[in-house]
Parts: C-alpha cells; structure tokens; sequence
C-alpha cells in the first residue's frame, strides 16, 4: 500500500489530521489569511489565527467553513490542499485516501462540496462519514454490536447527537450551536454589561480559562482586556466564573435540547442500552467545566468526556479508512 490514509476532522474551528500508524499529526485553527491587493493566500492555520483582528486593510483572515459546513469553497479548498501537502509532502508520487468528516444533518449538496473540495485539493479517493460515527469510533466505543452508544458531540460549530448500534447512526440531531456561539454569548454579554468591546480571541480565552456549566467550590476571576464604547480607549476589566456561566446559558440550553431530543427519539431497546451505558461527550467543547455534570443532571443519564475529545473525530475518521471494507455501507454516497 503506497498511498497514505489520512482521516481529516475539517471543523469550523479546527482542523485535525490523523495519517494511518502515526497517530495526529496536524492540529491547526481553520482559519486564512488573504491578501486582497494580490487576491492570494498568505498564511493558513496558526500563522493565520495570529492575525485575527490585528490586520491592516490589505489582508482579510477568514474563517472558509461555517457551522460545520463549507461557507467558502475556494478558500477551504486551498486549505485543505495546504495540510494535505504539509502532511504527505508536496511532491508525492501516490495521492492520499482521505476520509473527511461531516456534521449529520448536512444537505446532500454540502456533502458534495466537500466531497469535491477534498478531491480538488489532492486526494486519491474520498470518503465522508458523519462527526457522531467518526467521534463514538475515536472514543474506542464498540459501535459494531447490536447495543445502542450515544454521543454528543460539541464542536466548534456545531453540536451533534446521536445514537449508534451496528456500525450506523439510528437517530440523531444536529445544532448549528457550539463553542463559537459561546464565544460570542460571552462577547456579547461583557459588551452589553460593560461597555467594553472584546475581540473573538479573547472570548475564547474567557470561555477556556474560567468558563463552567455549573457552579464551582471556588469561582474564578479574570483581567479582560478591550476597548470602552464610550471613551474609546483601551480598558481592563475583571470579570468572575459566574458571569460567564449566565453568559453561555443559551447555547448550553440548546444542547441539552438537542440531547433530550435524540433520547425521546430512540426505540426503548437502545434507550435502556444508553442508560446503562451512559453518554459518551466528545469535541472541543466537551472540556467546558461541569458540562458532564450538567446534562447528566438535566438528562438523568450519566456522562462521561472521552480521553482527548479534541482528537476522537480525527481518529474516528482514521480508523474508520482502516475498516472500510465494514463501514462502508454506513457511510454517505456522493453521486458522481
């Protein structure tokens, strides 16, 4: 076998490159940088995320994919073209397989795009599989049994649930809400209550630092660093874990909406299978604090995060190319 197998996690927050006996090997912001003047791109990932909201007029940093789908077909298509290289080298003999990650409730064109997208950008054959398989194969979960598994997985832009049994997803829901809409709750919130204008960065801080679902023994503070509406001029606040907490209760009850959804939803052999069992939590998001806590509480099923919920979509998909011959009637089929 002289192609390389690559399972690609292309999240609207990150992207993350599993390559088949090496384990991740690439974990960088989806995020470019264009120069208008030239109309080419100038940096792509974390030299790109370095310059968000710290650029002159010349150069716009975009983000190509939006709430877990393609919002910019040539920007992400360059991308993805710039870490298939980084990974297989840029003069490779063999193309990769790649097997790309997409949320469940996406349109049969979104799925082609990409699809499309990821051909374009230098692959031999590519194969798509929803985030929730992807992410229950990463977490080690025994999908292949006749035993219901549920998974939540929180993204950066999109959160996914679903119920899995026989190497397929027998129901599921998906929300256009994930850590980015926390990022810019907390935004808003300090903007409203504060006066004080933060750019995206720092919410994310915010949220990683002293964000919670519940509240804590100790509660946290942190200096938040903007710009006064009012004066203009730079300014410095401190703001506690409490304030967060009221900040992020919206997009927190639009997933444990989405949770309860897919519970009322799955026949009563599974249920008492995911009950036993328990909610496996994986994506970015799921490292929020107390977020376990919080919908086992509000659901009555216990949860647990998986080991590095970052990485089980990426893995997922990796180890999803090596069982190909198994999965492959569970997967999404891109017309030709």
């Amino acid at each position: 076998m002289f192609s390389k197998q690559i399972g690609i996690d292309l999240g609207t927050s990150n992207v993350l490159v599993y390559v088949r006996g090496q384990g991740i090997v690439l974990s960088e912001p989806s995020v470019v940088a264009i120069s208008n003047t030239e109309n080419a791109i100038m940096a792509v990932g974390r030299d790109a995320q370095a310059m968000l909201g710290r650029t002159p007029g010349t150069i716009t940093v975009v983000r190509p994919m939006r709430d877990g789908v393609i919002a910019d077909y040539v920007i992400t298509e360059a991308m993805l073209r710039y870490f298939i290289q980084k990974v297989t080298g840029r003069f490779t003999l063999f193309k990769p397989d790649v097997m790309i990650c997409i949320p469940a409730g996406v349109t049969s064109v979104e799925q082609r795009a990409v699809h499309d997208a990821t051909i374009q950008a230098g692959a031999r054959t590519a194969w798509l599989i929803e985030e929730p398989l992807a992410a229950a194969i990463g977490a080690k979960i025994p999908i292949h049994l006749a035993s219901g598994n549920m998974v939540i997985d929180i993204g950066g832009g999109t959160t996914e649930a679903a119920v899995i049994s026989l190497n397929g997803i027998v129901v599921s829901t998906s929300v256009r809400v994930g850590g980015n809409k926390m990022d810019d709750a907390i935004a808003t919130y300090i903007k409203r209550k504060y006066n004080l204008m933060i750019g995206e960065r720092m919410a994310e801080d915010v949220k990683i630092k002293i964000g919670s679902a519940l509240p804590m023994d100790q509660e946290l503070t942190m200096d938040v660093r903007g710009r006064d509406q009012v004066g203009g001029l730079p300014k410095t606040i401190t703001i506690r874990s409490s304030e967060v907490r009221e900040a992020i209760a919206e997009p927190l009850t639009s997933i444990i909406a989405a949770a309860k959804s897919v519970l009322e939803q799955t026949p009563p052999e599974l249920a008492s299978d995911v009950i036993d069992k328990g909610i496996i939590l994986t994506g970015g998001g799921a490292s929020l604090r107390g977020l376990d806590k919080l919908l086992t509480l509000e659901t009555g099923v216990p949860c647990y995060v998986a080991d590095n919920p970052l990485a089980c979509v990426a893995i997922g998909a990796g180890l999803a190319l090596e069982r190909i011959d198994v999965l492959r009637r569970s997967l999404p089929v891109v017309d030709n």
